[in-house]
């Protein structure tokens, strides 16, 4: 199988399996984990913050923020295209107590700063849930990967700092976005308070986020780690592989770019699909198939039939995200795949939708 589901489904490389079996290890619920300890520093460096935290998930590590900055009742504003709203169970509401305000994601990713600050302007009254958090997402998901512009950034802290709000980043793939801008990833997280970052997806560990901020801020979100169950102890033997991922796979994403617009030009001139080649600007591929006689889903499973895995998203969208162990030959299969698919649709099972 090609698997062009999701940059999850990497597999460590030689390095990381033997950074793994050499970790030193100690318990982490007593901070006595030097692997960790290690790991959370890079990762509060290379982010350009004060401390850094060990999660589970970037699920575990956006929610953690969210309990860290907002209080039961207050609202928090994110895109309704957002993956914290769309594909993380609600969390924030069912454990936290928040409200999910969402404004509309642009094609860039970004949020609508006129109706966000429409949203802000909340009157000081007791029939209205107070303010407590804004969240940005770059790279973008569902919006096709895009990297949210570094200006768009600078105009929304300068709209919460206005408002006196945190902004918190779900950058998942934010070393994504600092490749695709060209630019040091600290050139986008100097905006945001906090950032959340996967070392799960095209840095190619096989588990784990980092959530970093202010040293007070972690403090509080190792109080919510605490509560929901994500106290680990000889964690070290996930943070060998992610001291590795952050150390030597970021250089390789542009890798993964490369493929992705190179299966996205090709794709596109296939006929059948609708494809905006300006959003391809990082490792994901979204397109719509314009065949009445061909659903996404038909065509997702026929592809399964022929050995090509990819992701259908729903409302008539399938997604492709290239990663570490796809090279040039398997994207040159998968459209030979697509192509046959197109000629010859066959009728396939049902697929269930890959968001992430």
């Amino acid at each position: 199988m090609i698997d062009l589901r999701s940059d999850t489904v990497t597999l460590p490389t030689p390095a990381m399996r033997e950074a793994i079996a050499q970790a030193e290890l100690g318990d982490d619920v007593y901070g006595e984990d030097p692997t960790v300890k290690r790991l959370e520093q890079l990762a509060a460096e290379k982010v350009g913050k004060e401390a850094a935290l060990l999660v589970t998930s970037g699920t575990m590590g956006n929610l953690c923020a969210m309990l860290a900055h907002a209080n039961r009742g207050q609202k928090v504003f994110l895109g309704n295209q957002s993956h914290i709203f769309c594909y993380e169970g609600g969390g924030a509401s069912a454990l936290g107590g928040l409200i999910f305000h969402t404004l509309p994601n642009l094609h860039d990713g970004s949020l609508d700063l006129n109706a966000l600050a429409q949203a802000l302007d909340i009157p000081n009254d007791a029939h209205q849930a107070p303010a407590g958090l804004v969240c940005l997402e770059t790279t973008h998901n569902r919006c096709g990967g895009v990297a949210v512009p570094l200006e768009t950034m600078a105009a929304t802290r300068e709209l919460t700092h206005k408002h006196a709000l945190p902004l918190h980043l779900d950058g998942a793939r934010v070393f994504n976005a600092a490749v695709a801008l060209g630019v040091d990833v600290r050139e986008i997280t100097c905006h945001v308070d906090s950032v959340q970052f996967c070392l799960s997806k095209g840095l190619a560990a096989p588990v784990g986020s980092l959530l970093a901020g202010s040293a007070d801020f972690v403090r509080r979100a190792h109080r919510a780690r605490k509560m929901l169950g994500g106290g680990m102890r000889q964690a070290g033997i996930i943070a060998a592989a992610g001291i590795v991922a952050l150390t030597e796979m970021i250089p390789r994403l542009a890798e993964d770019h490369a493929n992705a617009r190179r299966f996205a030009e090709a794709l596109a001139v296939l006929p059948g699909v609708r494809l905006d080649l300006a959003t391809v600007q990082t490792d994901i591929v979204i397109f719509e198939l314009d065949r009445p006689d061909l659903s996404a889903q038909q065509f997702v499973g026929a592809l399964r039939e022929r050995g090509l895995l990819l992701g259908n998203i729903g409302r008539g969208r399938v997604r492709a995200v290239t990663h570490y162990g796809i090279d040039d030959g398997d994207v040159e299969q998968a459209l030979d795949i697509i192509a046959d698919v197109l000629a010859n649709p066959v009728s396939a099972a049902p697929t269930v939708a890959s968001p992430y």
